[in-house]
């Protein structure tokens, strides 16, 4: 059984907004819409929990009846940080009988032009290697900051992270049962550090993380092509 943990725990503080950024107008409809049709388009039977605030709940609901909003999704409240509130999610996939060998994707719920063809790649892939993640090249130059200089680094052996950070169950499930650490800045750093080797493919590029004004105008040129 296939699974999707839909992070959507964003505030509009970048965004100038004062409504959360999932809960922003993209082509008429929340962003967050959009992310989870995603997944549908792409794995029709998958299960869907949406991690909100608890406070935000009712404005989700809200915004389900006025859009008629039908999709299927559990919806289950956040944590102190983003490791906690996939945790949240994973419990409750775990208490909903979630077997060892099913996938789980973690996505962003503000990344809402995840192509279908690397949802389904993604997927695919961590059923045969337990850990996958879609990262695509860096393109613009880099340069490396240090205290009194800064110098260029080789590009070409960067890669920008996406999501769906996808994996095994008990690969997942395993790497949440270590307590919450810094460092843990996504998925794939939590399950490195039980000691489990993450594999890359190839995203999307207009899979962007939707966090200023100008990338909703982006997203929504996206949209219309």
């Amino acid at each position: 059984m296939n699974h999707v943990i839909i992070v959507a725990g964003g505030r509009g503080t970048r965004m100038g907004s004062a409504t959360p950024k999932q809960f922003l107008t993209l082509a008429g409809r929340p962003v967050l819409m959009h992310t989870i049709d995603a997944f549908v388009r792409a794995l029709p039977e998958v299960q869907i929990v949406v991690v909100l605030p608890a406070g935000e709940h009712g404005t989700w609901q809200q915004l389900c009846r006025e859009h008629r909003f039908g999709v299927p999704c559990v919806v289950v409240s956040g944590g102190q940080t983003r490791f906690h509130s996939v945790k949240h999610g994973l419990d409750h996939i775990a208490a909903a009988g979630g077997g060892a060998a099913d996938i789980v994707g973690v996505h962003d719920g503000v990344r809402p032009l995840v192509a279908a063809d690397v949802i389904r790649r993604c997927y695919a892939k961590a059923a045969r290697c337990g850990a996958v993640v879609p990262v695509v090249p860096v393109v613009e130059t880099l340069r490396c900051v240090a205290p009194r200089a800064s110098h260029t680094v080789e590009r070409s052996r960067y890669r920008l992270v996406q999501t769906p950070q996808t994996f095994r169950l008990d690969v997942l499930a395993r790497a949440y049962a270590q307590p919450w650490r810094e460092a843990f800045t996504d998925d794939a750093s939590v399950v490195e550090a039980m000691g489990h080797a993450v594999t890359l493919i190839d995203g999307n590029r207009e899979n962007i993380k939707l966090t200023t004004p100008s990338d909703l105008i982006v997203a929504a040129a996206l949209l219309r092509s």
